[in-house]
């Protein structure tokens, strides 16, 4: 039996980070110095599905980096009702695989007339989006032929950390891109333990994901791909926002997958694991510090937490794609989804 799309995309990952860094040196420069030439008052973001996924890592890569305000805006405020908001002098960044999306496309170009810095992470360089920007960041995967986004999207996560480094002067954050490919490559080795933890929730109809801080946009991008391939009903929350409401579940006995952490919501995290885990909690988790409540995948550390979400992301993948199997359905093929999804 021939591996699937999503795992063949999977394995690709390291070469696909290992040739956006490198290839990306010189576009990556230019917007450094155009930022240093042209500092926003604040940043925004705009994309859909895994793309908006990555933005939340990228808001709270870029906040805690450089302490620079990152939103979310919203497309359809520019296409159904027809508001152009005011980001002169802003950064405006869009994340998109295909760069096709009407929506996110016009919300871009309307901003760089408005007089932001707009800069696109798209995989697709002749898009309608790479030419709505100034500044163009391409994902580097090549063509990614399954419906749900893998490697594009990890390549989302990492093509901005090269700029936060070089606005930051941060060697240690260099010095964890130059590896994170090698990082990755042990990440694939991590199959086994992925496929165990894939089999506790063969039967599950629902899953709770829980993260913090820099990992909340990968609970959310998990919660996506557990719904897209596995047919899940699964939720992503914060841990903090998980007590405001959502923890009442549990009394319905639905299990949690958690992301765990080597940044600054790392404590905040054990401790909330720990007593859910007292209370009876179904817990598993994931990432590089996934040894401490309810170990089940624990990831290679790569030195720094912007580049830690890289192989957590990569070794739920390998769960996701395994647990898509084993519940007897075709990862390539998700229900009543095709790959390029255009909005307005």
């Amino acid at each position: 039996m021939s591996d699937s799309l999503m795992l063949q995309e999977c394995l690709e990952a390291p070469s696909v980070i290992r040739r956006q860094l490198r290839a990306n040196a010189e576009p990556a420069a230019r917007l450094v110095e155009a930022l240093r030439l042209r500092p926003p008052a604040f940043a925004a973001t705009v994309a859909r599905g895994s793309s908006d996924h990555a933005c939340t890592v990228l808001k709270y890569a870029t906040e805690s980096t450089l302490g620079l305000p990152v939103v979310s805006l919203s497309p359809s405020l520019y296409t159904l009702g027809q508001t152009r908001l005011r980001l002169a002098g802003a950064l405006v960044i869009a994340v998109s695989q295909s760069g096709a999306s009407p929506d996110v496309v016009q919300t871009l170009r309307q901003a760089r007339e408005d007089g932001a810095l707009t800069v696109a992470l798209v995989n697709v360089e002749e898009s309608e989006l790479a030419r709505a920007a100034e500044f163009v960041l391409p994902l580097h995967c090549g063509e990614e032929r399954a419906v749900a986004a893998t490697k594009s999207y990890l390549a989302s996560l990492a093509a901005f950390l090269p700029v936060l480094s070089a606005l930051k002067s941060d060697a240690t954050l260099s010095q964890a891109l130059e590896h994170l490919p090698e990082r990755l490559e042990e990440t694939l080795l991590l199959s086994p333990e992925a496929h165990a933890l894939a089999e506790r929730y063969r039967f599950a109809e629902n899953l709770l994901v829980l993260a913090r801080g820099l990992h909340f946009g990968v609970a959310q991008e998990a919660a996506l791909k557990l719904k897209e391939i596995c047919g899940i009903h699964a939720e992503g929350y914060s841990t903090a926002e998980f007590e405001h409401g959502p923890k009442r579940l549990l009394a319905e006995g639905l299990p949690l997958l958690g992301f765990q952490s080597n940044d600054s919501a790392a404590k905040s995290l054990e401790g909330a694991y720990a007593t859910l885990v007292a209370g009876g909690a179904d817990l598993r988790t994931i990432g590089p510090a996934a040894h401490q409540v309810g170990a089940h995948l624990r990831t290679p550390g790569t030195g720094h937490p912007l580049t830690d979400v890289l192989p957590s992301t990569l070794a739920f993948y390998l769960f996701a794609e395994r647990l898509a199997s084993v519940r007897g359905l075709n990862p390539d093929q998700p229900a009543l989804l095709q790959k390029v999804t255009k909005t307005l």
